[in-house]
């Protein structure tokens, strides 16, 4: 009379609790998901998968072909990749973070890209650009958004250095001032461009963290073209620069043949 355990015989069916029955239903109408279409986390993309990618470097190639037919300097893979690891220089110098780098020569690489289709907004075009394939990459968005915020700021007079990668961007870009860039094969027709470019047998850009300081060094053929012709193409650029680099806590310098201007 005191045992109070049930005693369920063979012909009796157990009732399964409401609760239990509510639990089971619902496991049944809402199985788990299947691992293919779980959302993965973003890859970590770095320069070596951009330059890589058979895309990014065929746009590049024909933005170069474009530029050397309306008679711009060289705007190819060499001019890439020099950005692209100056802007990672100027960052890790100035003791950024290793991604904010990467980031950096990312954007560097890619800043040139739009000039696959026209000359004109090729910053804005870029940028649009580099989404798409970043995205197809696997990217993450918010890393995406710095690269193309770059992109879209790095060309004069509209660009702003919104942030530290975009300054970067802006430096190394303009610092790549050098004969090897002059694309037109004959010097009789050589514009102002061709000159101060030809003009230019040396270049190089030094970072003092200490001194906080970001210098143009160049060394140029004056019988070539004269600082007088430098600046009235590289004025605004220079402004630029300096924007740029107060954006990281720096000056900008300019020293031609060994005088400061």
């Amino acid at each position: 009379m005191g045992d109070t355990t049930e005693v369920i015989s063979k012909d009796r069916v157990p009732v399964t609790p409401p609760r239990a029955e509510a639990r089971a239903a619902k496991a049944v109408e809402s199985p788990p998901p299947d691992p293919e279409v779980v959302p993965r986390p973003k890859a970590a993309i770095g320069l070596r998968d951009v330059r890589n990618n058979d895309k990014v470097r065929a746009y590049i190639e024909k933005a170069n072909e474009q530029m050397a037919v309306i008679g711009y300097s060289e705007h190819g893979l060499r001019h890439a990749s020099l950005v692209a690891a100056i802007a990672r220089n100027i960052c890790l110098e100035l003791d950024l973070d290793a991604r904010t780098a990467e980031l950096a020569a990312i954007a560097g690489y890619l800043h040139d890209i739009g000039n696959c289709i026209h000359r004109i907004y090729h910053p804005q075009i870029g940028a649009t650009m580099a989404f798409q394939l970043l995205d197809e990459m696997g990217m993450a968005a918010p890393e995406i958004g710095l690269i193309i915020g770059a992109i879209g700021n790095h060309e004069e007079p509209e660009g702003v250095p919104i942030n530290a990668i975009t300054a970067a961007v802006i430096i190394a870009d303009k610092s790549d001032v050098h004969y090897t860039r002059v694309q037109n094969p004959d010097p009789a027709t050589y514009d102002i461009h061709d000159r101060v470019n030809h003009a230019v047998q040396k270049s190089r850009l030094l970072i003092d963290p200490h001194q906080k300081t970001l210098t143009l060094d160049l060394i140029t053929d004056v019988t070539e073209a004269t600082v007088m012709e430098y600046f009235e193409i590289f004025v605004v650029r220079m402004i630029m620069c300096r924007k740029a680099a107060a954006t990281l806590g720096c000056k900008f310098r300019l020293i031609i043949n060994g005088t400061e201007l």
